[in-house]
């Protein structure tokens, strides 16, 4: 990232460092647990140190990164317990927002849905892992967006950004699964059927949850 990139943006440049650590950490190019050192940071990203300062403050909160006093900001380590608690709350979330979304859905807003699974699949056919896990969010927010409840909103945009970190540790494999589960769902929401966008959304972070477990215990799931 550059300062004319930066000063392009139309956001506070504190919001633009903060969205640029956030997707290094996401994407692992900044590994859980790495130190993270302000003025190597600003230099990388060059900035001055106060807005990196700034957003780790923020991704702190957000639990990205983890701060000792005394001794510094780390990125987090993402536990499978806390990636299972997390997986949790999707299920409750994200099978409400499927089904408020079936309620509520129009053909305008069934359309936009569609859109954001058309650039999905083009990205998995193209191995374009960042991509994938980015529009895996945009599915998810714009579901949401369709079920038109602003608590339910502001429970899932913070929600959503863990998932993509979990997400993205899991990408190779579930893209193509991930897509057609999304396929699925959104053909649920379009027909206006409530009990099977439900339980839909809620088999969908079921598998992502098998999937990630896989990933990070195979002793227990040895066939996954």
């Amino acid at each position: 990232m550059t300062d004319l990139t930066l000063g392009g943006a139309h956001l506070p440049l504190r919001d633009q460092v903060t969205a640029e650590i956030r997707r290094l950490i996401i994407s692992g190019e900044l590994a859980q647990g790495e130190r993270l050192v302000e003025d190597r940071l600003a230099a990388r990203l060059g900035v001055s140190r106060n807005p990196v300062r700034e957003s780790i403050r923020v991704l702190a909160a957000e639990g990205f990164v983890l701060v000792i006093p005394r001794i510094g900001a780390t990125v987090a380590r993402l536990s499978p317990a806390e990636a299972e608690e997390l997986f949790d709350v999707r299920m409750a979330i994200e099978g409400l927002a499927a089904r408020l979304a079936a309620r509520k859905r129009t053909p305008e807003t069934a359309a936009r849905l569609r859109m954001v699974l058309d650039s999905a699949k083009e990205a998995v056919e193209g191995g374009r892992l960042e991509r994938v896990a980015d529009l895996n969010t945009a599915f998810h927010l714009a579901v949401g967006e369709v079920a038109g409840n602003s608590y339910l909103n502001l429970m899932m945009a913070p929600m959503l950004l863990r998932a993509q970190w979990v997400f993205r540790q899991t990408a190779a494999a579930r893209g193509p699964h991930s897509w057609s589960e999304h396929l699925s769902l959104c053909e649920a929401i379009a027909a206006g059927d409530e009990d099977e966008a439900q339980a839909r959304a809620v088999a969908h972070v079921a598998a992502a949850r098998r999937s990630f477990l896989a990933a990070v215990r195979p002793d227990k799931f040895p066939n996954d």
